[in-house]
């Protein structure tokens, strides 16, 4: 099936490969890629709950992209190529693991409502739980050992994916710390990347205010999408305030109803 999507300046044919809650999956120019369009479509407890905030998507690429960007910088392997355009961005195609993989630092959420924990708590350590990719199912929590029985990864994908798991952590933790943020969990998913004959795991996905819960240190407001979920408001303000801080937004205050500014892009398709 073709669908016509408008690109910048032109209209361009493409092939939807697949459409998500947060993003919609292009056949990419050349053979093993994809292009990944960001929506504005903001969804909470499986999609039950349905929203469309303008910029939103425009914010989560620019946001996935620069972290993806100085993940890539210290070694960390993942899908992203390169933006495109304020929507779209260029990935690799991967092969992905039916898994999300939540990485908790602080309680809150789900953990805090299924062991009773008082949400800001610091845990322990970090801590990893593994929930399948099933909106049937509402996406339920599994052990490894359903992980291995049923074929969804084997023992030693699932160690590499919890070592970049708290690789990613520990680097989110420091990035935002630095910017006054404190990073109290967040959801990533991985794929299988084969080229030919060998395989490696990487991260894929993207890594946005959707799909982490970020606190300001000071304040304890929250600057991802419970403030969707909880019908707290402002939800495009505190993602433009984590851009901000991340430096992928220019100082100037975008004109009401105009949407966030961007930095120019870099046209090389070099990290900035």
């Amino acid at each position: 099936m073709s669908v016509i999507v408008k690109g910048p300046g032109s209209m361009n044919k493409r092939r939807r490969i697949y459409e998500g809650k947060a993003k919609v999956l292009y056949e990419g120019p050349e053979p093993g890629t994809l292009i990944a369009h960001f929506k504005d479509d903001a969804t909470a407890f499986n999609a039950k709950k349905h929203a469309l905030i303008e910029g939103k998507g425009v914010l989560n690429n620019r946001i996935s992209e620069y972290i993806f960007q100085r993940l890539g910088e210290i070694g960390v392997p993942t899908h992203f190529l390169k933006r495109l355009n304020m929507r779209e961005q260029l990935i690799r195609e991967v092969e992905i693991i039916p898994l999300e993989v939540v990485v908790r630092n602080v309680a809150a959420g789900s953990l805090s409502a299924r062991l009773g924990l008082e949400e800001g708590m610091q845990l322990p350590r970090s801590i990893i739980e593994f929930y399948y990719k099933a909106d049937n199912l509402n996406d339920p929590m599994v052990s490894e050992e359903h992980i291995t029985a049923f074929g969804w990864a084997t023992p030693q994908e699932i160690d590499e994916i919890m070592q970049l798991a708290l690789r990613v952590n520990d680097f989110l933790v420091g990035l935002f710390l630095g910017i006054g943020i404190r990073l109290v969990d967040f959801k990533v998913e991985f794929g299988r990347l084969w080229d030919n004959e060998q395989m490696r795991i990487v991260l894929a996905d993207e890594i946005s205010p959707d799909c982490c819960r970020l606190w300001d240190i000071s304040s304890g407001d929250k600057l991802d999408k419970d403030r969707f979920r909880r019908d707290l408001g402002g939800v495009l303000e505190a993602y433009q305030e984590v851009a901000r801080r991340l430096g992928v937004l220019t100082e100037n205050r975008p004109p009401k109803g105009i949407g966030p500014v961007l930095v120019a892009s870099n046209p090389t398709g070099k990290p900035n």
